[in-house]
């Protein structure tokens, strides 16, 4: 492929990403200072860094709370010295398209807006692969589920029925492609998926999209590729080392408006997801296990220490999330559920009325913990809003749709 069928920007950060590391703090501060087709330039030593410019990269590293020496960018373009002679973008871009994917840049229409809340960790780009390329969705449509690798029969359980719920409820479910829970998340994912929902699953993944890992999951990540989308901030070839799985963990929970962990042990890298997603602000979920299963240990440590909110199925991961979209898949806002809206009191109450028998109001100050013309006074709303209903023998019930 041309160079002109790509962009000036695309190209930059397709050099760049292979230039520096994703970690590479001077790297990606001199690209939001200078811009990339100048960062390329000063970074490879075509070009020499302005003194306003270099103020500019130093107040920025300052602000993101890294000391760096006056000297850092001189000592970083040493560094990337070494990697200068094998940067060819264009071969990059070439390998994607073959593979039927394409390079995202932070300018770009498609860019995924969750990303820019990483600031200066936000990725040079995102090498995608897909068969039927649709914009990847902002947060508030996404939800991360992660796990243990060596996850057991209830961890995949429970992750299949969550994750079947998300999708219909509209959900992209976004994982890592690892062995375990990330791979039974994309599998239920697509198990559920439909024709009127265009990305029920994307996988992040820790090397090159040129290759799939780990080689046990082939197949499924080849399905992900077909049927939703495979993504990664390094270029084609690069090998998904350790520290790039850690990488990553930012990415999927940057991508999602929850993070929900449903194994993981003590000192599991799915805790790290979870740990990004409420520096970012975002909502954690654990799902409790046994207390003596060590794949639990970590969910239960999240739980303890106040990072994550207890749930134990879609509805209520929904419910952290923010639900978006009617069962259906139908292209608009859910119908408000029937409890929006009321009272605790109200609540209690609704939840103590009997669905077929009746209940007296007396019955229902007993079980509900309220006063007697509390009742009667919440019966009265319940009634109006079509929730409860009086029966033949003067008794009351939820009513019946």
């Amino acid at each position: 492929m041309s160079a002109s069928q790509w962009s000036e920007e695309q190209i930059a950060r397709a050099a760049l990403a292979r230039l520096f590391e994703s970690s590479d703090n001077v790297g990606l501060t001199l690209v939001t200072a200078a811009g990339p087709v100048e960062a390329l330039q000063i970074a490879t030593g075509k070009k020499p860094c302005s003194p306003r410019l270099h103020r500019a990269l130093l107040e920025l590293l300052a602000a993101g709370g890294h000391r760096v020496g006056t000297d850092a960018l001189g000592q970083s373009i040493d560094r990337w010295r070494a990697r200068v002679d094998s940067l060819a973008p264009l071969r990059d871009l070439e390998t994607v398209r073959r593979f039927g994917g394409t390079l995202l840049t932070p300018e770009s229409d498609w860019w995924p807006q969750g990303l820019k809340d990483l600031q200066l960790d936000e990725p040079m780009c995102l090498w995608v692969r897909g068969e039927h390329p649709v914009p990847i969705p902002s947060p508030d449509h996404s939800v991360a589920v992660v796990g243990s690798r060596d996850s057991t029969a209830y961890g995949a359980e429970v992750t299949g029925g969550m994750v079947t719920g998300l999708v219909a409820r509209g959900y992209t479910v976004v994982s890592g492609g690892a062995y375990g829970i990330d791979a039974q998340a994309h599998r239920s994912a697509l198990a559920r998926a439909t024709e009127d929902h265009p990305l029920p699953t994307l996988g992040v993944l820790a090397g090159g999209i040129d290759r799939y890992y780990p080689a046990g999951n082939e197949n499924l990540l080849r399905e992900v590729a077909q049927r939703g989308l495979l993504v990664s901030e390094v270029p084609p070839g690069s090998a998904p080392t350790r520290y790039r799985f850690l990488r990553r963990n930012r990415l999927i929970a940057a991508l999602s408006s929850v993070t929900v962990v449903v194994e993981a042990r003590w000192r599991s890298g799915a805790l790290s997801t979870a740990h990004h997603a409420a520096n970012l602000g975002r909502a954690v979920g654990a799902v409790p296990g046994p207390v003596y299963s060590v794949n639990s240990a970590g969910c239960h440590r999240l739980l303890r220490e106040g990072s994550a909110i207890c749930v134990t199925d879609a509805a209520e991961v929904a419910e952290l999330a923010g639900p978006f979209m009617v069962v259906s898949g139908e292209d608009r806002d859910e119908a408000p559920a029937l409890h929006d809206g009321l009272t605790v009191e109200d609540l209690l109450l609704l939840d103590a009325l009997p669905v077929r028998a009746s209940s007296t109001v007396d019955k229902l100050a007993v079980v509900a913990g309220l006063s007697v013309p509390g009742v009667l006074a919440g019966l009265g709303r319940l009634e109006t809003d079509g929730l409860a209903e009086r029966t033949d023998d003067g008794g009351w019930r939820k009513r019946r749709k």
